[in-house]
C-alpha cells in the first residue's frame, strides 16, 4: 500500500511528490495527460505574470532569460525537476474511481488499480471551459483554447472576454493580420490584465485597430456571422472564428463523484485551511482546484505551500500513530 497517491502531474502535484520523496514516503503521481498538461496546453506565445523565482518548486532554482518566463522555459523547468529527481509519474493515466478500502483508498485508473493510505488531489482547472450557452456555440469555428496566432491571419475574429487570455488572443491575432472584434461584458478591460499588456490593448482600441464593444454580449453564432447585443441595440457582423476566452473551471462533477463536499455558490471544496485535508479523511487538496469557481484565487506562486502543509500533516499523523 502506497503512503500517498497524487492525482495531477502539474507543478503543484510535482511539488507534493518532491516533499513526499524528501519525507521518505512511498508515492505515485498519476496524470491523465502529458507532464504539466495544463501548461502544455497554454498558448505557445504565453508569458507568465510571475517572475521565475515565484514559480520554483522543491527548492530547485528556475533560471530564465526573461524577467517573466515563457511557456517553453516553464515546460523545460518542470520536466527537468521531475526527471532529475526520478519522480514516479505515470502519464496518460486517468483516475476513474476512488473508494475507501482497508483503512485507506482503492484508486482505479484507466491503466491500473492502486491502494493508498492518503490521496492528494491536484487536478487544476484548465480542462473544462466555461460555456457561453448561446446558439451556435457548438460550431467548429468556436474555440475555447488557443495555441498560435498565425492560424487566424486574414480572418475575421471575434474574441469574447477581457482578461489576460482574451487580450493576448486579440493582440496576437491582430498582429498576424486578423480583423479583430472584442466583445466585453463589463465596461472596461479587466484590471487583472498584465500591466505591460493593458496599455497596449487600450491604445489599439482607441486608434481603431481593434474594434471593442463594452457592456455587450455575444448572443448567437452562425457559420459566417455573429449577433452581438450592445448598449445601442443588437448588431450582426461578418465572422470567421469566435475565440471564447471565457475562463475554465475544475471538474466539479468528478470531485462530487469522489465524495468531496462543495459549497453551493462557488463550488469551493470543503477543506481544513491548516492541513488542506478535505471532508474525506486522508484526502487532501492542493493548488488551484481549492478555489472552486474562484480560479483567480490560487496560482503556482501562492499554492506551492500546500505541498509543505499536506506532507507535514501526513508525517505528523504517522508519527502519532
Amino acid at each position: 500500500m502506497l503512503d500517498i497517491l497524487i492525482i495531477g502531474g502539474g507543478p503543484i502535484g510535482i511539488a507534493c511528490g518532491l516533499n513526499a520523496q524528501k519525507a521518505g514516503l512511498s508515492f505515485v503521481i498519476v496524470e491523465k495527460g502529458c507532464l504539466v498538461n495544463s501548461l502544455y496546453n497554454y498558448p505557445s506565445t504565453m508569458t507568465f505574470f510571475s517572475t521565475s523565482e515565484k514559480l520554483e518548486i522543491g527548492g530547485v532554482p528556475f533560471v530564465s532569460t526573461h524577467k517573466q518566463p515563457n511557456r517553453a522555459e516553464a515546460l523545460e523547468y518542470y520536466r527537468r525537476v521531475a526527471t532529475s529527481n526520478h519522480l514516479p509519474i505515470n502519464l496518460f493515466e486517468e483516475v476513474t474511481a476512488i473508494l475507501p478500502e482497508n483503512g485507506g483508498y482503492k484508486v482505479t485508473t484507466s491503466k491500473a488499480t492502486y491502494q493508498a493510505k492518503r490521496i492528494i488531489i491536484s487536478t487544476g482547472f484548465y480542462d473544462i471551459a466555461v460555456n457561453l450557452n448561446i446558439p451556435g456555440e457548438d460550431l467548429p469555428k468556436v474555440r475555447h483554447y488557443y495555441q498560435d496566432p498565425h492560424y487566424y491571419a486574414m480572418q475575421k475574429v471575434v474574441v469574447v472576454g477581457s482578461s489576460n487570455s482574451a487580450i493576448d488572443v486579440a493582440l496576437e491575432t491582430w498582429r498576424k493580420g486578423a480583423e479583430v472584434t472584442l466583445v466585453v461584458r463589463g465596461e472596461e478591460i479587466s484590471q487583472r490584465v498584465k500591466y505591460w499588456v493593458r496599455p497596449d490593448i487600450i491604445n489599439r482600441i482607441k486608434e481603431g485597430s481593434i474594434k471593442a464593444y463594452f457592456n455587450s454580449e455575444l448572443t448567437a453564432i452562425r457559420e459566417h456571422e455573429v449577433d452581438i447585443q450592445t448598449p445601442e441595440g443588437p448588431i450582426t457582423i461578418p465572422n470567421d472564428f469566435v475565440m471564447a476566452m471565457t475562463g475554465y473551471k475544475p471538474n466539479f462533477d468528478l470531485l462530487k463523484k469522489w465524495g468531496l463536499n462543495l459549497s453551493t455558490d462557488k463550488f469551493i471544496p470543503e477543506y481544513n485551511p491548516d492541513t488542506m485535508e478535505t471532508n474525506l479523511p486522508g484526502v487532501y487538496l492542493a493548488g488551484v482546484v481549492c478555489g472552486g469557481l474562484d480560479t483567480h484565487l490560487w496560482f503556482i506562486e501562492n499554492s506551492r505551500i500546500h505541498a509543505d502543509m499536506i506532507v507535514d500533516d501526513i508525517v505528523a499523523k504517522r508519527l502519532i500513530k
